[in-house]
């Protein structure tokens, strides 16, 4: 048997990164089992055809006198002729059972090949039949979230650019048609909208390598104080200019990290960008860092106005942002991605009272 089918079956290049292959509960059967059913069948079928075939062979050779022995056994016609009808039947209904399903996934791949990505199989026929069915119907709903997936995205970044394209636009137009002057104050929103154009780009390739599991990590073994102290220290005149008290403190005994410290500091910084912008002047902001089993939490609470209860569990998707938010809606996506590509989590909860913000990470294993 060649090495190719001993070893474990190839990825297919549509499966997700994020998910194992094969799937943790196998393929119900195996791949193999459905060829070596579909081999029995023929082998079955080929097999009573020879010998109604050679059971003719000495029928007709007897009736002429030629080629049988004396006393040998003939078979009768009629049992004959049965018994090639029922090869024939049984041959054909398990080619039906087969061939209509298997139909039906051909028609709806070429369905999709074609753009259609809401096409569906009905599972029926052979169980292995079946599981190809129930395959596509995965493959084909996957492709069609990503569609949407990707149709949203481009909308949203064609409405987040359509702002700073029109000031650049319109600045420099003006310029060109002598209508204002070549000063600061006509060229600087052009540079500051050209930084919201490069900071977009960047929010979203940092985004989209994460989130299809190819951002490289460069871990160290960190102190969760220290990323806090920093990431605090980094915000302390932004909370003052806003009148905004920003505390932090550390449980004790919080074990070490394996993490990407710049990449954890851009989370904890998206997290205290958006809690001292939503904090009335004369609140607070507090970041903590605790043991909590086998993770690390890290929380971020303010004394904000809150979250409406509709949009919370929206809020770590792309593009939402408040009515009074600045940027373009990706902070907190970004977070989630970044928190997950550490194998952490992260959580929101809000009330009349304030906000706030819960991500854990694992701690560091023993020994590293």
């Amino acid at each position: 048997m060649p090495d190719r089918w001993r070893g474990p079956p190839r990825r297919p290049p549509w499966w997700p990164e994020n998910e194992p292959f094969p799937p943790p509960g196998g393929w119900g059967g195996g791949p193999r089992r459905f060829p070596r059913r579909v081999g029995i069948a023929f082998a079955l079928f080929l097999g009573l055809t020879l010998l109604a075939a050679a059971a003719l062979v000495r029928l007709l050779a007897a009736g002429s006198g030629q080629g049988t022995p004396r006393g040998a056994p003939l078979v009768p016609l009629p049992f004959l002729a049965l018994g090639l009808l029922l090869a024939v039947l049984l041959a054909g209904r398990a080619v039906r059972r087969m061939a209509a399903p298997i139909g039906d996934v051909m028609e709806a791949a070429d369905r999709v090949a074609g753009g259609d990505y809401r096409a569906r199989v009905q599972a029926r026929g052979p169980g292995e039949v079946r599981r190809l069915a129930r395959s596509f119907n995965q493959m084909a709903a996957r492709l069609e979230a990503n569609e949407a997936q990707r149709r949203n995205l481009l909308a949203d970044v064609a409405h987040e650019l359509r702002t700073p394209l029109s000031v650049i636009r319109g600045n420099v137009e003006g310029v060109l048609d002598g209508l204002y002057p070549a000063d600061e104050a006509h060229l600087g929103p052009v540079v500051e909208e050209t930084a919201v154009m490069a900071r977009l780009l960047d929010d979203l390739q940092t985004l989209s390598t994460a989130e299809a599991g190819v951002l490289r990590l460069h871990r160290q073994r960190v102190a969760p104080g220290s990323l806090v102290q920093d990431a605090v220290a980094a915000f302390r005149a932004r909370a003052e200019d806003a009148g905004v008290r920003l505390d932090w403190h550390a449980a004790p005994g919080v074990p070490e990290l394996d993490v990407d410290p710049v990449r954890i500091g851009e989370v904890l910084a998206n997290l205290l960008s958006n809690a001292v912008r939503h904090t009335p002047r004369g609140g607070s902001v507090t970041v903590a860092v605790a043991p909590s089993g086998a993770e690390v939490a890290f929380t971020v609470s303010d004394t904000g106005p809150g979250i409406d209860a509709g949009d919370l569990p929206h809020v770590f998707d792309r593009f939402v942002k408040s009515a009074g938010s600045g940027g373009a809606g990706l902070g907190l996506a970004i977070a989630r991605s970044l928190v997950e590509a550490h194998g952490g989590r992260i959580t929101a909860a809000s009330d009349a009272g304030g906000t706030t913000m819960r991500f854990l990470l694992p701690r560091a294993p023993a020994g590293r």
